[in-house]
């Protein structure tokens, strides 16, 4: 490229018909198309996934949207960091071709009347603290992203790990032709899991924040050490987070693909919580898998530097 010749510019699209014309052609071409799906408020965890979704297609969508039909508390949905332009800025210099940003009218016009529902994994944990109309509003808003842009391959981030059964589960039942890609969750120099809801914590919060991380890691050791009863595990982290002031909504150990409680980590256990820090509500999950276990095709936590994931660790969650 010549020093007087311009990169081309990604195309921020707001409507469905905008996004398919632009689609179109590529997809004629016989392209294939990722689609990142996220609510704004880049950090590096959508950003990994970008590169992911660059990595694995010829055309990257990423899509900006704040959901309201999963925020179950008016003000949570007010405070949602916003800012377009700067998504816009580090989505195409993660490898975005197209950022699709519609309007709340344009998702849900008037008289929309349809919703998606997945029963069974949506009634425990995330479900019966927020509701049941947090995981409704998520996998409608999630079918209909992946109607509209119809991709082959949809990103999504472990960190939101009942999330993304619920997504799993859906485009299953609804033989949805998209393949599901999770990456691994993402954390700041701290060990902190990113989240877009980490820049509304102070210091002070952000300090005792660091207890999530520290209570996953907590359970590993005791992995580690031979540990294998739920009743422990969860003891350990649940006192980790005490330690700091923090009264946590949950802290459970289940399967990692169906969220059913386990009693005993008999292979690998997904040990997940969710904690108030201040106004700021967090979510971090980790993989635990006994030594003798490891070799399965079950994912396990990795350094919190390698931004892929790591080495499987034995017994080890790594904050």
């Amino acid at each position: 490229m010549s020093q007087t010749e311009q990169p081309p510019r990604t195309s921020i699209l707001r409507t469905v018909t905008a996004l398919r014309s632009a689609l179109a052609p590529r997809r004629r071409a016989g392209a294939s198309i990722a689609l990142v799906p996220t609510m704004g408020a880049l950090h590096e965890g959508h950003l990994s996934l970008i590169r992911h979704a660059r990595r694995a297609c010829d055309v990257v969508v990423v899509s900006l949207f704040v959901n309201p039909a999963q925020f179950d508390e008016a003000a949570d949905l007010d405070r949602y960091p916003r800012d377009e332009r700067v998504d816009a800025a580090l989505a195409v210099a993660a490898g975005a071709d197209l950022l699709f940003a519609p309007s709340v009218e344009e998702v849900y016009p008037e008289g929309f009347a349809t919703s998606v529902e997945v029963r069974g994994v949506t009634d425990r944990l995330e479900g019966a603290i927020r509701g049941s109309e947090h995981f409704r509003g998520v996998a409608t808003v999630v079918t209909k992203l992946l109607c509209m842009a119809m991709p082959d391959v949809a990103c999504f981030g472990q960190k939101d790990a009942q999330q993304v059964v619920v997504i799993r589960r859906l485009v299953a039942d609804l033989n949805l032709p998209v393949r599901i890609e999770v990456r691994p969750t993402v954390r700041d120099f701290d060990g902190l899991a990113m989240s877009s809801r980490n820049a509304l914590l102070s210091a002070q919060e952000r300090a005792r924040a660091l207890a999530v991380p520290a209570a996953l890691a907590a359970a590993g050791e005791h992995v580690a050490a031979g540990a294998r009863d739920a009743e422990t595990l969860l003891h350990a982290a649940g006192e980790r987070l005490r330690a700091a002031g923090l009264d946590p909504d949950y802290v459970a150990l289940v399967d990692p693909d169906t969220f059913a409680p386990l009693d005993a980590l008999d292979g690998a256990g997904l040990l997940v919580l969710a904690a108030r820090v201040g106004k700021v509500r967090l979510l971090d999950n980790a993989i635990l898998q006994p030594a003798a276990t490891i070799g399965s095709d079950v994912p396990t936590i990795g350094s919190a530097s390698n931004l892929d994931g790591g080495p499987t660790l034995p017994g080890k969650a790594i904050a």
